[in-house]
């Protein structure tokens, strides 16, 4: 017995509903795993807040001409993550060298993989003298050379434009960079940025920089909580209603199957 061939696009255009609910619940799983590494950095200094951005991919019938009634299906698209670049709250710690910035701009790092960009300014001296991030990894100056402190290097003052001084001098200044669009930046980890493809940083001459003070980070974690709650009743709805829809389609094979027997 030869049974009728079916168009695969056909096929799957009857289970529509099942996967617009998929897309859907990939879309809500995104969007409640940025929401959770956004409460997990709401105490790292300098952490921007991420945002998922979705949108809608339209379907519309192949080999066919539009039924009467009929409308475009639409998908959930996860495009991209758009980053909050509103500063964190300015906190006095009273250590020398956290530097906050006030205002645009990013700290240049050096790190194995090379120049890194960042706006947590815990650092401290190395044990070469170094000015290290928390990690480790060098301050740069404005030449693109680690900082570098001596050993009589006692009592360390940063000015407003990143001059780095002691008692016995200049030492050097610290560089701050900004990009032209800052949602280019390739996040690594929680603190570090790298810069995307073709995408050179430009030094900012006059910065404004606060000595012995921390930029926090930029999570408020009420509206994150609040926004994490929403999305999980969201996706728990989603998934109740994919849930439904495989009773459902379950259903109506029984019963297709029934009727042929």
């Amino acid at each position: 017995m030869r049974y009728p061939r079916h168009d695969p696009v056909e096929t799957r255009q009857m289970d529509n509903p099942g996967y617009i609910a998929l897309s859907r619940l990939v879309a809500q799983n995104r969007a409640t795993a940025v929401l959770a590494h956004n409460m997990a950095n709401a105490e790292t200094p300098g952490f921007r807040a991420s945002r998922p951005v979705f949108a809608q991919y339209l379907e519309r019938q192949q080999n066919t001409a539009a039924v009467p009634g009929g409308r475009d299906v639409a998908f959930s698209w996860d495009r991209a993550t758009w980053r909050d670049a509103t500063p964190g709250a300015v906190q006095t710690t009273g250590n020398p060298l956290d530097v906050a910035i006030n205002g645009e701009g990013y700290f240049t790092i050096q790190t194995p993989q090379g120049e890194r960009y960042t706006r947590a300014g815990h650092f401290t001296i190395g044990g070469d003298g170094q000015i290290v991030d928390t990690e480790g990894n060098a301050v740069l100056d404005h030449g693109g050379n680690p900082l570098r402190v001596g050993a009589n290097d006692t009592r360390l003052t940063i000015r407003g434009d990143g001059t780095l001084s002691s008692e016995n001098g200049e030492i050097g200044r610290i560089r701050i960079v900004r990009f032209a669009d800052t949602q280019r930046l390739v996040a690594e980890g929680d603190r570090h940025f790298a810069a995307a493809p073709g995408q050179a940083p430009e030094t900012i001459d006059r910065p404004a920089l606060v000595q012995g003070a921390l930029e926090g980070s930029n999570v408020r974690p009420v509206l994150e909580l609040t926004r994490l709650t929403a999305e999980m009743r969201e996706f728990q709805f989603v998934a109740q209603f994919a849930e439904k829809e495989g009773e459902r389609i379950g259903n109506a094979v029984e019963r297709i199957l029934r009727r042929r027997s």
